[in-house]
């Protein structure tokens, strides 16, 4: 059985970034690099009335560093000390102005296990055009610069059928809605 000889801190912050020191069942031992960014959650809203769905987009530093434009995400926002529901509510009305109720959960996936403590909790939640209730777009203090978008089910569909649709969390919720309400996508 594997296990951990020690855990170093590199970096502490918004993240933390620490050395584990793992050792084998035969004793010989070697270093892995761990990012603790801890738990977060994603929502995918959908208006089951006219099939639209809520997503945002905003400035990600590791994508433009690639060269690359923003990207249509699923809102999601790291878990503090809250509740998981809790926390996803605060997130969707916070970043697309929406007001969340029932929320359907989908799992708990690890991110990148490889490299990252982080593991999301995934939602589906039904919402009408009265619970568009604020501007959206984050807080200000954290600089976050969230845009809105307001797409259909069907367009997700065609853009994640020929490849433009990058953000995993997204295309994990759309695959989940497809599964348990086919109907939405026309």
């Amino acid at each position: 059985m594997f296990t951990i000889d020690s855990v170093r801190a590199i970096y502490q912050g918004w993240l933390n970034l620490v050395m584990v020191r793992l050792r084998a069942p035969d004793g010989t031992t070697f270093d892995r690099h761990v990012v603790e960014v801890g738990r977060a959650v994603a929502v995918l809203p959908y208006n089951p009335t006219t099939g639209m769905a809520l997503l945002v987009s905003m400035p990600r530093a590791p994508v433009m560093l690639l060269g690359q434009a923003d990207l249509l995400e699923a809102i999601a926002g790291k878990l503090d000390s809250d509740d998981p529901e809790d926390c996803t509510r605060r997130e969707a009305l916070e970043e697309a102005g929406v007001r969340l109720r029932t929320l359907d959960p989908v799992g708990q996936f690890w991110t990148i296990p490889a490299i990252a403590t982080e593991r999301l909790d995934y939602y589906l939640a039904e919402y009408a055009d009265a619970d568009r209730v604020g501007p959206g777009g984050g807080l200000a203090q954290e600089h976050e610069n969230i845009t809105v978008h307001e797409l259909p089910l069907a367009e997700l569909w065609a853009r994640y059928e020929r490849g433009h649709l990058p953000d995993a969390k997204l295309v994990t919720l759309l695959f989940a809605l497809r599964l348990r309400r086919p109907h939405l996508f026309g």
